[in-house]
């Protein structure tokens, strides 16, 4: 196995700035990470929890896309569902009332199968803060990459530089960021943490690279069409964990991730990813970035 991806497999309802809904969607971001890193040949274990309520044609499609799910465990009874509400440049996600809490939705490290202990990469989706904690400690020793569930407020900066100290690399979107400008991100610099990827949407971002001697490789976003902006940061992710797999420089691997993201973003939910092909994403790399 490359990349183990940990984390939720939740249903969504969308809520656009415009008044669009789309009820019921197949969600979470290890369905978007995990397709987002396989559209580059990478071999994809996905270890989460499903509520019974989860729609069968989405894990049937990860499957037959050739992302192994032995580390999917049913949950037994109707899982968490979330609103996805978009305020322009930001989201909230507000949980359903009468579901199960965030953490019991959330794998542990006893959920990877063995076989997958020694893949070469893991990624911890949005969950809460201890159960991401617990995950990393679990993983001690390993490529651990992260993207953070609880907002960075300036009040917690040293317990997330605790986390962080056993994360390689840490996945932020805009909307969970509330430290002030980008650069204060290098206030997290500890331990093994080598890179920030600073998500800003539509805006594109910046890599922040943490070591001694490192810089800043900003990016601008590139879409065929935006349709649904649901799962794009993650699916960009995934798309980026595919080029330092390939042992490929910064430049690139984000480039990997734009294309990645960019098939997310023409179609509700995971519907334009899902329709992706390998050989679509390696086409649509040369055409823009030759």
């Amino acid at each position: 196995m490359d990349l183990v991806v940990l984390g939720n497999l939740l249903v969504d309802d969308v809520v656009l700035p415009d008044g669009r809904t789309r009820m019921g969607e197949p969600g979470g971001a290890v369905l978007y990470v995990a397709l987002g890193a396989r559209l580059w040949g990478v071999r994809v274990g996905a270890v989460s929890v499903r509520g019974d309520d989860y729609p069968a044609a989405a894990l049937e499609a990860l499957a037959r896309r050739g992302i192994a799910l032995e580390g999917v465990r049913p949950l037994g009874r109707p899982g968490l569902r979330t609103w996805l509400l978009y305020e322009g440049a930001r989201r909230r996600v507000v949980h359903r009332l009468e579901g199960p809490s965030h953490a019991e939705v959330s794998p542990a490290a006893d959920d990877i199968p063995p076989g997958w202990r020694g893949a070469r990469a893991f990624h911890l989706c949005p969950m809460p803060m201890a159960v991401q904690a617990a995950l990393v400690a679990g993983l001690a020793g390993a490529d651990v990459s992260l993207d953070p569930y609880e907002l960075l407020r300036p009040g917690g900066v040293e317990a997330w530089r605790a986390l962080l100290a056993g994360v390689r690399a840490l996945f932020l979107s805009e909307d969970e960021m509330e430290l002030g400008e980008p650069a204060a991100l290098r206030t997290l610099r500890g331990g093994r943490l080598e890179t920030v990827v600073f998500k800003r949407g539509a805006r594109g971002g910046s890599l922040l690279d943490l070591r001694a001697d490192g810089g800043e490789v900003p990016w601008s976003p590139r879409a065929a069409d935006v349709v649904d902006p649901t799962g794009a940061g993650d699916a960009f992710a995934g798309g980026v964990l595919a080029g330092w797999l390939g042992g490929e420089p910064h430049p690139r691997a984000l480039q990997r991730g734009i294309v990645a993201a960019s098939f997310a973003l023409e179609d509700w939910g995971p519907a334009g990813i899902l329709r992706a092909t390998p050989a679509a994403a390696e086409a649509r790399l040369r055409e823009w970035y030759p």
